[in-house]
């Protein structure tokens, strides 16, 4: 006869201890770990959590920092059009610690300041709250600069003159000593270069039969008209202009000498310009807006830029 098997009840309050215990086995532990020793820049004591799923420990940092009761702070970047404009936002949002940077040299020459930047011996900032001055270029600075150097024929070349005249600048005593002695070459006025376009206007259908360069630095075209008693006409060539343009939006005009050429091939006569050394004369412009901002925000300026 089999002996009949004997079964043991389990209470339901011991699968309950068991379900605790088995939970409370699995429960992450929060442990304070004492610092002392362990180097600069810590606080005294450092919570974290040991998980014993894993055996291994997890910083709480992330965790209570997401739960910290602050203000949202500013960041992101603004861009302003105007030099006035990025000296206004500097003012309204600026502190103690802010800093201005520049980039000078062409191209996208650019100033740019970090508002919660970091000062030496001051707590470490994230400098994510920047404005950005990107010097919109003019239309005519642009106009100027494309067409720099490049050959145009007669008419093409009197129209761009006439389009232009407003950015003629008389030239300075200085500059004529300058740039006539450099280039020996005679300095024009603003309506010696008009005069010249319209002459070129009046010639434009005529034959050049030559270029003559005279001692006194002065040069000349000569013109035949085209019919049975050619008439020889001549015409002063000026050998350097100034320009006063606007370089920048709502901008200071930079003043850049430009050299006047022109080349005779086939009786046609192909006329171009030279602006000289305008990259410099431009670095000169944004290292004054630079030093400009500074001292309208109070903020310390820098040649260069930012960490990224």
């Amino acid at each position: 006869m089999a002996d009949a098997q004997t079964k043991v009840p389990i209470e339901p309050h011991a699968i309950e201890l068991v379900t605790a215990l088995a939970k409370q086995a699995a429960a992450p532990e929060i442990i304070i770990i004492d610092t002392t020793g362990l180097g600069d820049n810590l606080p005294g004591k450092i919570p974290v959590a040991f998980d014993r799923t894993t055996s291994s420990f997890k910083s709480l940092k992330g965790l209570v920092q997401e739960f910290r009761d602050v203000k949202d702070r500013r960041k992101g970047t603004a861009r302003a059009e105007t030099l006035e404009s990025f000296i206004n936002l500097i003012n309204r949002h600026k502190d103690i610690q802010s800093a201005l940077f520049g980039k000078c040299a062409w191209p996208e020459p650019k100033l740019t300041a970090v508002l919660n930047y970091n000062a030496a011996e001051a707590e470490v900032r994230p400098s994510d709250h920047r404005i950005i001055y990107a010097f919109p270029l003019t239309e005519e600075f642009k106009a100027w600069v494309s067409a720099n150097a490049k050959p145009m024929e007669q008419e093409v070349f009197a129209a761009f003159l006439e389009e232009h005249a407003a950015e003629l600048a008389a030239p300075t005593e200085g500059e004529i000593s300058e740039y006539e002695r450099l280039f020996n070459e005679k300095m024009a006025t603003p309506s010696d270069v008009v005069a010249l376009s319209r002459y070129l206007e009046v010639f434009v259908s005529a034959r050049a039969k030559q270029g003559i360069r005279l001692q006194t630095g002065e040069r000349t075209v000569e013109f035949a008209e085209e019919h049975q008693n050619a008439k020889g006409e001549a015409i002063t060539v000026p050998g350097i202009f100034m320009l006063s343009v606007p370089a920048f939006v709502d901008g200071n005009a930079v003043r850049i000498p430009a050299r006047l050429r022109y080349r005779v091939a086939g009786g046609k006569v192909n006329w171009f310009y030279q602006l000289y050394r305008w990259e410099f004369f431009l670095r000169e412009q944004v290292e004054s807006d630079l030093e400009a901002v500074a001292k309208a925000t109070g903020l310390p300026a820098f040649e260069g830029a930012p960490e990224a």
